[in-house]
């Protein structure tokens, strides 16, 4: 309630003087009014006598008196509280949890953080070009959550809580749309893809699919076309890379290939439009793309000795450092020297098969003696050690013991869709037929 008594007012109570303090004009007023307008005036006084003894925000004109009542006092806002630090990085060569996270953690906390993330995914050794983030205090000086991609699709966030540090893993969230790329050869696989706007390592993706049916180095021809139906991944509508394949088509030589994309009790795999599984227990080659330098041949001359002897196997030209993939599922006989063959490594496979790789110029991590390989996994690199002219693979096969022309051995298939399932698989290849053929239109896709 505000009781103002103006310049005008004021002088009807006090003609002859100006304005005085609340408690003189109550003197002089107890004298001159009448009952009712002092009783008034009292009432005033009693809500001067609750205002609290502090200066007014804001000096009042001379001449001029004002009673506030407490409830219309407006509270000063109190600030919000600051936003804390956030870092966004990636990792470098040669970076440490201890180096990234010294600046904002006391040494026994980092220690703290590298033992609760022990179990879940140790961080002695950062792999260069993930991407982490700090949150940290308004401030920057204190960590308050750390969160580090172990890859694509999944991420060890630490949090620092009242009780200490707790840390857990997630999985990495994206957005999913589906594509169709497709294109005719006119080159090579890589610059055909190029060409329609989608990255060339696409190439390695439909290698992987069709490596058992079609051989990539030699067996590619001008007018060969494709169609691949693949996911593309975004988080915050930023693209980070392709997601699975769905389904695809290769057209070799006048005869076409299918694969689609089917869940089974062992995982997701590719069969053909009858069921069958893309995976034999061989791939055509150990290399997804380069040339023959040397065929299998029972009298070649030798390219140092210049003289006439067998070649049991096949020579891939290819860049020192290319990897190296196992043809199939086996175990490591051999990871070392092997004299005129250089670096090499021997696999047994089942079945009395064995495949050799030679001239490497280094092994793939964990590549020694009794180590279990899978189809596809990189085992070394591609050199030029022992005997050799340059930079090459020498494939080799032996079967019970004997060389054998590895263009010629006939891999046999894995399994097919069991016959409970038949009915499933049939209804899913109808649905990514009619993606891949443009009769569903790929907006309908939802993973």
């Amino acid at each position: 309630m505000y009781l103002v008594n103006s310049r005008r007012e004021a002088s009807l109570l006090i003609p002859e003087s100006q304005p005085v303090a609340v408690s003189s004009v109550a003197q002089r007023l107890q004298d001159q009014v009448t009952p009712s307008l002092f009783a008034l005036w009292e009432r005033a006084k009693s809500a001067v006598a609750v205002l609290p003894e502090e200066p007014l925000a804001q000096e009042m004109p001379e001449g001029e008196a004002a009673v506030v009542s407490e409830m219309q006092q407006v509270p000063l806002e109190q600030e919000p509280p600051s936003d804390p630090s956030v870092i966004n990085g990636v990792i470098a060569k040669g970076d440490s949890a201890s180096e990234l996270l010294s600046p904002y953690m006391s040494a026994s906390s980092v220690q703290q953080l590298l033992s609760v993330t022990q179990k879940l995914h140790p961080l002695n050794n950062l792999r260069t070009g993930q991407p982490y983030t700090l949150v940290c205090s308004p401030d920057g000086k204190d960590m308050e959550r750390f969160e580090y991609e172990i890859n694509d699709r999944k991420k060890l966030i630490v949090t620092k809580t009242d009780e200490g540090l707790v840390a857990h893993v997630e999985p990495i969230v994206y957005d999913f749309s589906l594509v169709r790329v497709s294109g005719t050869i006119r080159s090579s696989l890589f610059e055909t893809l190029a060409s329609t706007g989608e990255s060339p390592i696409l190439a390695v993706r439909i290698a992987d699919i069709f490596g058992s049916e079609i051989n990539f180095i030699k067996d590619l021809r001008e007018g060969d076309s494709f169609s691949l139906l693949i996911e593309k991944r975004f988080r915050e509508n930023d693209f980070k890379g392709y997601g699975k394949v769905l389904g695809a088509t290769f057209t070799n030589q006048g005869k076409t290939y299918e694969a689609y994309n089917f869940a089974t009790e062992d995982g997701e795999a590719f069969f053909n439009a009858k069921g069958e599984s893309l995976k034999k227990t061989l791939l055509k080659a150990p290399l997804a793309f380069t040339r023959i330098s040397s065929g299998y041949s029972m009298n070649r001359k030798h390219p140092i000795f210049k003289t006439h002897k067998p070649h049991q196997g096949v020579d891939y030209a290819a860049p020192t450092g290319t990897p190296v993939k196992a043809v199939g599922d086996g175990t490591i006989e051999k990871a070392g020297w092997g004299n005129g063959f250089g670096n090499m490594v021997i696999l047994k496979h089942s079945g009395g098969l064995e495949s050799m790789y030679s001239h490497l110029s280094g092994f793939a991590s964990g590549a020694k003696r009794g180590a279990r390989v899978k189809q596809g996994q990189v085992i070394g690199y591609v050199g030029a050690t022992g005997y050799a002219t340059g930079p090459h693979l020498d494939f080799r096969l032996k079967q019970n013991g004997k060389y054998v022309n590895p263009a010629k051995v006939v891999a046999p298939r894995g399994g097919s869709i069991p016959r409970n399932r038949m009915n499933d698989f049939k209804n899913r290849k109808a649905l990514i037929g009619e993606y891949l053929s443009g009769k569903r239109s790929l907006s309908d896709y939802k993973r």
